[in-house]
């Protein structure tokens, strides 16, 4: 058995049994024996196994969604950042996202905390765009593509998420384009708002 753990190292076995086995399988026996430590430990940590889902979810949205957005906010090139978005999202334990989902569907506060993911996603892809209808219907298509490649029961295609990923970027590009050239000064510059 493991000597030492800390509670980083619970809560991201928490997400990895989420991602291996679904929600049903987040015990607090699974997660120690994945650990290799007793229960005794467990407690060392966190008050009860309430005290700790509820870390463990806020400890999802906090590493997954706030982090990966803010550091993505960080860079001033919208083309840039759209890469770097889009790549956040790639790289996201999409089986654990699935499971989160879930058991927000059976959790109040966990769909709260899933709420609050979605939008959080949604208004990082909606600054991508100065055209606020447009921008609203591509965070729109951002999220169902997200959630749809989660929540298929089809075999997760890592390859056709890219691909799908591409196609979203590419259009995107191709509306900030078309934007621009509505901007258009008089001069024949574009104007030093528009975004992407």
């Amino acid at each position: 058995m493991a000597a030492t753990t800390t509670r980083e190292l619970y809560l991201e076995t928490g997400l990895a049994v989420l991602a291996d086995s679904g929600y049903s399988a987040l015990k607090l026996a699974e997660v120690c024996k994945r650990l290799g430590v007793t229960s005794g430990s467990f407690y060392h940590f966190f008050k009860n196994w309430s005290d700790y889902t509820s870390q463990v979810i806020t400890h999802w949205y906090d590493s997954r969604t706030e982090a990966e957005l803010a550091a993505a906010r960080t860079e001033p090139d919208m083309s840039r950042r759209v890469d770097d978005l889009v790549q956040s999202a790639l790289g996201l334990p999409h089986d654990a996202e699935s499971a989160i989902r879930t058991w927000a569907a059976m959790d109040p506060e966990v769909c709260k905390v899933q709420e609050a993911a979605d939008r959080a996603r949604y208004d990082a892809a909606l600054e991508l765009l100065d055209d606020r209808v447009a921008a609203h219907r591509y965070a729109n298509w951002a999220l169902y593509l997200l959630t749809g490649y989660e929540q298929t029961t089809l075999p997760q295609d890592k390859e056709a998420l890219k691909w799908a990923a591409d196609q979203f970027t590419a259009a995107l590009e191709r509306e900030a384009r078309r934007s621009r050239a509505e901007r258009t000064t008089v001069d024949g510059q574009p104007s030093a708002d528009v975004r992407l």
